[in-house]
């Protein structure tokens, strides 16, 4: 699978439009060597347009320099990343590692045709000076088919290639100048399919005063879905992301449940998935941070980082092997379900949910106090995730609290990390010990790690002071 970003900016234009001159533009100095194409479309859904009502674009294209199978999901403005796939001989059924990476939003619906577009093409280049390739404008005449109706009309985009925003600035003037208007919809599939897409889309409701509970619950919502194709190409990142979207969930769940009735079994779904998700991401921290200690340390270290390497690269490619499984799996389908079940909840149960909040923070700091008294490395862990559970819980009512609601998010983040800190020495120690117990150089690296934690427990004292002001307090009660 290829994998491309795209910022382009689209514009409708009345027929008999003629592109304007755009030499001496934002740096263009030739507009010469246009290419003609012919393209054709086919483009797949649900019934009810599932995808795209996810801002979700598929499409099988032949004709052109990147004729196949393409998917376009979001990006920040007017950016979108495509992921293509060869055309095939199949042209009817949609390549598996594409519809894998609709899954979470089109669940156990069929994918099959909704319009053709055959779209003829002037592509123009637009060099600067040196001979670079700032941008490509496309003219197209558009033939769409869809529900046994035809649609024909023109339109303009304009693709950056090597050049910047500021080109698509100068010739966006310069196409409005000529009689060009911005498209009124986000594509052409969307302009084919809008009376259908109508029909579909679920009415705008009346603003009203949102529970910030059921806030926090639809955006980790949209977070599991929005990181589930990262997660299925194994991008780092988005394991991450969407391990830290399961467990806001589920320590929403757990603090504000007299908000949240009936989705008791919920968590522990929740729980299903942040582990299998954690093996993948536990192992690549770990080996990250192991390897980054020893790294320049000599050849002594060579069978050190061997063994750590190898342990670790074994445990993530079983993780993500169990991942991938999971997340093609019914369970998985189902607790994506009963997410959105969740989120059509009223979740105004309880009059002062914030007061919960507080009892979760009230029950972090005596958890911690307990920890330093005894100075066991169990019960530091044990607070640890208890602080996690109250800044996740902090963190739904902190927007409404302005600065000091943002700084005590803060404040809890640092202790979190400095407690993750000690705990990750912790989990290393005992790594070491398994790979190389009778290993000098193995020895060598747990002492190091030894000293983390003596290093990550002194720091406590500052991070504790500072997670305690009273200002920053003072709003959560």
């Amino acid at each position: 699978m290829e994998i491309a970003s795209e910022t382009e900016r689209k514009y409708d234009v009345p027929d008999g439009f003629v592109l304007p001159s755009l030499v001496g533009t934002a740096g263009i100095r030739d507009i010469t060597g246009a290419e003609t194409h012919d393209l054709d479309a086919t483009y797949f859904d649900t019934d009810d347009l599932t995808l795209m009502q996810n801002r979700l674009t598929l499409r099988r294209r032949t004709g052109g320099g990147d004729a196949g199978w393409h998917l376009k999901t979001p990006g920040a403005g007017n950016t979108r990343t495509e992921h293509r796939v060869p055309l095939g001989d199949d042209k009817d059924t949609v390549p598996a590692e594409l519809h894998g990476l609709v899954r979470s939003v089109s669940r156990r619906q069929s994918l099959g045709p909704i319009a053709r577009l055959r779209t003829h093409r002037i592509e123009t280049p637009l060099r600067d000076a040196k001979g670079r390739t700032l941008a490509l404008v496309a003219q197209d005449q558009v033939i769409a088919e869809s529900d046994g109706k035809e649609q024909r009309w023109q339109e303009v985009e304009v693709e950056l290639v090597d050049g910047d925003t500021a080109v698509l600035e100068a010739v966006e003037r310069r196409l409005l100048e000529a009689g060009a208007t911005p498209a009124a919809g986000p594509s052409k599939v969307a302009r084919a399919l809008d009376s259908r897409l109508r029909k579909v889309r679920k009415p705008i409701k009346k603003k009203i005063k949102t529970n910030p509970v059921m806030t926090y619950v639809r955006e980790q919502r949209a977070a599991l879905t929005e990181f589930d194709p990262g997660v299925r190409q194994g991008d780092p990142e988005s394991v991450h992301k969407m391990r830290v979207a399961t467990r806001r969930l589920r320590s929403t769940l757990k603090t504000f449940k007299r908000s949240l009735p009936g989705f008791e079994e919920l968590g522990g779904e929740l729980k299903w998935l942040a582990d299998l998700l954690g093996q993948v991401r536990d192992g690549q921290v770990q080996e990250g941070k192991l390897l980054a200690s020893i790294e320049g340390a000599g050849s002594q270290f060579d069978e050190v980082s061997a063994r750590i390497r190898e342990y670790l690269d074994d445990q993530v490619a079983s993780g993500r092997t169990a991942l991938a499984e999971a997340l093609e799996g019914e369970r998985y389908l189902t607790l994506l379900d009963r997410v959105d079940e969740l989120t059509g909840l009223a979740g105004d149960a309880e009059p002062k949910p914030v007061k919960r909040a507080a009892k979760s923070l009230a029950k972090a700091d005596d958890l911690l106090d307990q920890a330093l008294a005894g100075g066991e490395d169990v019960e530091l862990h044990e607070a640890r995730k208890a602080y996690k559970r109250a800044r996740y819980a902090v963190e739904v009512f902190a927007g409404d609290a302005g600065k000091p609601g943002k700084q005590l998010v803060n404040a809890l983040t640092d202790l979190q990390d400095v407690l993750g800190a000690h705990q990750d020495s912790v989990v290393a120690r005992e790594l070491l010990h398994e790979l190389g117990p009778d290993n000098f150089w193995f020895g060598v690296l747990w002492a190091r790690q030894e000293q983390v934690g003596k290093d990550t427990y002194a720091e406590l004292p500052v991070v504790v002071e500072a997670s305690r002001k009273r200002k920053l307090r003072a709003w959560i009660g």
